[in-house]
């Protein structure tokens, strides 16, 4: 399953590319891409598991940029 979401306050390219790192490190992403440009983010897990992986991504997203919100 894979679904785009739009991300809020995302301030540099730089952001992006620690919360897509973060992201990946989950077991269950198959795919995480973020484009800082588009300000937003594309999931891809099982479907099974997608909302417990989305889920977690939000957490680390607070964690890593606490000020970036998504919009789900």
């Amino acid at each position: 399953m894979k679904k785009t979401y739009k991300l809020r306050n995302l301030d540099c390219a730089n952001c992006a590319a620690k919360i897509e790192n973060g992201i990946r490190k989950l077991t269950d992403v198959t795919e995480v891409k973020v484009n800082f440009m588009g300000q937003r983010m594309i999931l891809e897990a099982p479907e099974d598991k997608f909302n417990a992986v989305l889920e977690e991504s939000k957490k680390i997203i607070k964690k890593l940029e606490p000020d970036v919100s998504i919009d789900a």
